[in-house]
């Protein structure tokens, strides 16, 4: 039995993002898709003195049909900003200690241009922060097939799995009839339920970055997230 997931990369996605990634074997980062404007890829949201504030990463986009990772930063001080906003506002969570200098060398010491790889950068370092040790591959290490579901079917099949696991809002488009005659089971991932914690700022926000829920919980962070069973 093998359950896949596959998406395309975010910037410090939020914790049902991580949640998904633990919940599977093996994980796709689908950076052949199409970059598209005011979306996850190169921004997302964070706790501020002022109330929920997006952190943006400055992009280049040549063509509509660029893809993610094709997309290069068009500003190389962009995380220098970035780090600057989120030592100004956790700087009194809890936890904020414990993970400072792994985010500050993450941040001050990048050197990508490429939106892309420094998704993946930050995903696998908040991985590993986590536990979470699923194998992480990118859509661009196999041949696609043409087709939005067909596409990821071929996917799952190159990657000899017996489920796949989506995200709710694929329910709109994918073909589920031709996983189950492939012998893959479809899966939807359920993102409803999740506890409250400690937060600075109030109100209560659950859609933001990951890195909030780390700041204010630390290894405990784990805890506030769902109970994976695979």
């Amino acid at each position: 039995m093998k359950k896949v997931a596959i998406l395309q990369s975010n910037y410090i996605p939020w914790k049902g993002y991580f949640d998904l990634i633990r919940s599977v074997d093996e994980f796709v980062l689908y950076d052949d898709m199409q970059y598209t404007k005011n979306d996850w890829r190169n921004r997302n949201k964070i706790k501020t003195r002022e109330g929920v504030a997006w952190l943006t990463i400055p992009v280049r986009q040549e063509t509509l049909a660029q893809t993610i990772r094709e997309t290069k930063i068009s500003n190389p001080l962009w995380h220098k900003q970035h780090w600057k906003t989120l030592a100004q506002n956790y700087a009194k969570a809890a936890h904020f200690k414990e993970y400072k200098d792994v985010f500050a060398e993450l941040y001050l010491g990048g050197t990508e241009v490429y939106l892309s790889e420094i998704n993946r950068k930050f995903i696998t370092a908040i991985n590993a922060l986590l536990g979470i040790t699923t194998t992480i591959r990118c859509s661009s290490e196999f041949t696609l097939a043409p087709g939005k579901s067909e596409r990821l079917l071929a996917l799952c099949q190159s990657l000899g799995a017996t489920s796949y696991l989506s995200g709710p809002a694929a329910s709109d488009y994918l073909d589920v009839a031709i996983f189950t005659e492939a012998g893959i089971a479809v899966e939807w991932m359920d993102y409803s339920g999740y506890p409250e914690y400690p937060q600075l700022f109030p109100p209560f926000e659950h859609g933001v970055s990951i890195v909030d829920l780390l700041f204010n919980q630390g290894k405990n962070a784990i805890n506030f997230m769902k109970r994976v069973e695979r």
